[in-house]
C-alpha cells in the first residue's frame, strides 16, 4: 500500500469511527416487503447463520451494547431490521434474518427465503451485503446457498469471519485461506476476507471503514 493509499485509508477509518460514534437508532422491523422504509439512503445488509455473532458484530461496529439484541434462541429474528446511521441520516444498516436454523418449520424457512430473495433483487439502494462466517466452522452449505443467492441477485458481498478470538492463529489462517479460495469462485464476492472478533475488537475499525466505503460507492 502506498503512502497516499495509507493516508486515505486512515482518513476513512477516522470518518467511519466518528459516524458510528454518533446517532445510530433502530428504525423498524419489516416482516414483508411492503413494510420497508423508503429507499432514501444507501444500505448495507448483514447476513449469516443463526448464532454466527451477527448481533454482537453490529453492536461492536456501532460501539453500543444492545443496538441489536442478542438472543439465547438463535434464529428468532425473522424480519428485516433497519437501523438509521448519522444525523443527518447518511446510511442504514439492515440486519437480515439468520439462516440455517435447524428447528424451524419448513414454512418458516420458505418464508425467509422469499423475503430475503425479493429484498436482495429489488432493493436498489442496497450497496453491499456482509456474509458472516464463524471462524470455528468455516463455510457451510447454508452459507454457500446464501452466496449463490447473492450471486444470482447481482448483489456484491464481503465475507466476514467472526469469533476470531475463539480459534488458534494457525487454524484461523487455514479457515481464512479456504474461504478466500472459495470466494474467488463467486462473481459477486469481494476478494478481501475480513477477520473480526467482536469481543476483542479485532478488525472492527477496518470493517467499519469498509461499510462506509461501500455506502459511499
Amino acid at each position: 500500500m502506498s503512502t497516499e493509499e495509507e493516508s486515505r485509508q486512515a482518513e476513512l477509518v477516522e470518518r467511519a469511527r466518528k459516524l458510528f460514534a454518533g446517532p445510530v437508532d433502530f428504525l423498524l422491523s419489516a416482516p414483508q416487503l411492503h413494510f420497508l422504509p423508503d429507499p432514501v439512503v444507501p444500505e448495507v445488509a448483514f447476513a449469516g447463520r443463526s448464532n454466527v455473532g451477527k448481533s454482537s458484530l453490529l453492536n461492536a461496529l456501532t460501539g453500543r451494547k444492545s443496538i441489536a439484541r442478542t438472543s439465547v434462541t438463535p434464529g428468532r429474528t425473522q424480519e428485516l431490521n433497519f437501523f438509521d446511521v448519522g444525523d443527518p441520516l447518511q446510511m442504514r444498516l439492515v440486519d437480515m434474518p439468520g439462516y440455517g436454523f435447524a428447528k424451524a418449520p419448513v414454512k418458516v424457512v420458505e418464508k425467509w427465503k422469499h423475503l430475503v430473495r425479493d429484498f436482495l433483487r429489488g432493493r436498489q439502494v442496497l450497496k453491499r451485503t456482509l456474509v458472516l462466517v464463524d471462524c470455528r466452522h468455516g463455510l457451510k452449505d447454508v452459507d454457500r446457498e446464501m452466496m449463490k443467492m447473492l450471486d444470482e441477485s447481482a448483489v456484491g458481498y464481503r465475507l466476514v469471519l467472526t469469533k476470531a478470538d475463539k480459534v488458534k492463529a494457525s487454524e484461523l489462517e487455514k479457515v481464512r485461506a479456504a474461504v478466500e479460495v472459495e470466494a474467488r469462485k463467486h462473481p459477486a464476492a469481494f476478494p478481501l476476507i475480513h477477520v473480526t472478533s467482536s469481543e476483542k475488537g479485532m478488525g472492527i475499525a477496518e470493517l467499519r471503514a469498509a461499510v462506509l466505503e461501500d455506502a459511499e460507492s
